[in-house]
């Protein structure tokens, strides 16, 4: 079993969720992007949308975000939105 994403999603004033998984869905300015275990570091701008992270056992929090960016490094995932809720 690959090891798994540590994951941070943030709005501008407060944590919104934070935990590990499995996989992180989010929409950028460029597309849809999947970050799996292992992706390549990367920096790209989030455009408002869904963020989708699935957890190890396969349930899945979602998450309501406007506008940020999203950074992968080292099996992290932080996503920092201008505003962001849970839904």
């Amino acid at each position: 079993m690959a090891s798994p994403l540590k994951v941070s999603v943030v709005a501008a004033d407060h944590e919104v969720w934070s935990g590990e998984a499995s996989m992180v869905v989010a929409k950028t300015v460029e597309g849809e992007i999947g970050i799996l275990a292992g992706h390549e570091p990367l920096l790209a701008i989030l455009a408002s949308g869904e963020v989708r992270v699935t957890l190890a056992g396969g349930t899945s929090v979602r998450a309501s975000a406007e506008d940020g960016f999203l950074s992968v490094e080292n099996d992290t995932v932080t996503i920092v939105a201008r505003q962001a809720e849970l839904v």
